[in-house]
C-alpha cells in the first residue's frame, strides 16, 4: 500500500451533540480509488465535511497529507477537488462554463489576486481533460446535467488536487450519462494518479470500478475490496430488509423511495 494521505484515527464527529460518525479507523492511500457506501444518514456526507476540514472531530484525530490543522484555510485544503451534491449548486446561475471552472482556482489563489493568463489555462486545460472545452462560452444553465458534472469536476480539477472528493455524482442524471461519468472519472484516476473517493449509493455501478469499499453506518462497518464487503451477510446486518439480492445486482429499497438529502 502506498502511503496513506488521509488517515483517520479513532475519529469522532457530529454536530450539537449528535453522533454522525463513531471512532472511524482509517487510512487512504495515495492513489487509491475508494468508493464509500452505506445507508441514508449513515455518515457520508459528514465524511466529505470532515475530510475537507469543515468539521474538526470531538476526539481522535484526522490527519491530511501529514497535516492535522484545523485551518480551513491551510493550503492542504485547496488539493481536494470537490464535487458537491448535485442540489447543493445553483445550476442556474448566469455565468458561463469557463468562469465556473475558473472558480476553482480562487481557492489557491487566495481572494484578492487577480486570475493569470496561466490560471485560465489551467482552466481550460481541466476542460479539455472533461472533454468540455468546446463549451468554455456556454452558460452553465444551457447544458444538460451530464455536461454540468463534467464541469463541476473541471472546476475541481482545476486547483490541481491531489484528491478528488465526489459526493453522490451519478444522482439526478440519466444511466447513460451515469456510467460515462464514472468512465470519466476512473480516466482521470488512472492518468492523474489522482486519489479518488466517491460516495455513492450506487453500489451497482462502483463496485467494479473501485479498488476498496468503504461501508459506513455510523461506525465504519467494513473496508476492504469489493468483493470482501459486499457479502450478503454484511449488507442485510446494514441495509436490514431494504436489501433485495438478485444473481447480478443489489438492489437497496430505501433508494427508489427516498428523495436524496
Amino acid at each position: 500500500m502506498n502511503n496513506p494521505i488521509i488517515r483517520f484515527s479513532h475519529a469522532t464527529f457530529g454536530f450539537s451533540g449528535v453522533v454522525a460518525l463513531e471512532d472511524i479507523t482509517l487510512d487512504i492511500a495515495e492513489g487509491e480509488f475508494v468508493g464509500v457506501i452505506g445507508p441514508n444518514g449513515s455518515g457520508k456526507t459528514t465524511l466529505c465535511r470532515a475530510i475537507l476540514g469543515l468539521m474538526p472531530p470531538f476526539s481522535g484525530s484526522l490527519k491530511i497529507f501529514d497535516c492535522s490543522c484545523e485551518e480551513l484555510h491551510c493550503h492542504h485544503r485547496a488539493r481536494i477537488g470537490y464535487l458537491p451534491q448535485k442540489d447543493s449548486l445553483d445550476r442556474n446561475f448566469p455565468i458561463t462554463v469557463l468562469e465556473t471552472v475558473m472558480m476553482g482556482r480562487y481557492g489557491v489563489l487566495g481572494l484578492f489576486k487577480r486570475p493569470s493568463k496561466q490560471d485560465r489555462d489551467i482552466a481550460m486545460h481541466a476542460l479539455e481533460s472533461v472533454t468540455m472545452h468546446d463549451h468554455w462560452k456556454t452558460a452553465l444553465g444551457y447544458l444538460s446535467g451530464g455536461q454540468q458534472q463534467r464541469v463541476f469536476i473541471a472546476r475541481a480539477l482545476a486547483q490541481q488536487p491531489k484528491v478528488l472528493l465526489l459526493d453522490e455524482p451519478t444522482t439526478g442524471i440519466d444511466i447513460t450519462t451515469q456510467h460515462s461519468v464514472l468512465d470519466l472519472v476512473q480516466r482521470l484516476h488512472r492518468d492523474m494518479g489522482l486519489t479518488v473517493l466517491l460516495v455513492t449509493h450506487d453500489i451497482n455501478m462502483i463496485r467494479e470500478r473501485v479498488n476498496r469499499l468503504v461501508l459506513l453506518k455510523t461506525r465504519l462497518y467494513a473496508a476492504g475490496p469489493p468483493e470482501e464487503v459486499l457479502r450478503p451477510d454484511i449488507l442485510r446486518e446494514v441495509y436490514g430488509k431494504d436489501l433485495v439480492i438478485t444473481e447480478k445486482d443489489l438492489i437497496i429499497v430505501e433508494d427508489y423511495h427516498h428523495h436524496h438529502h
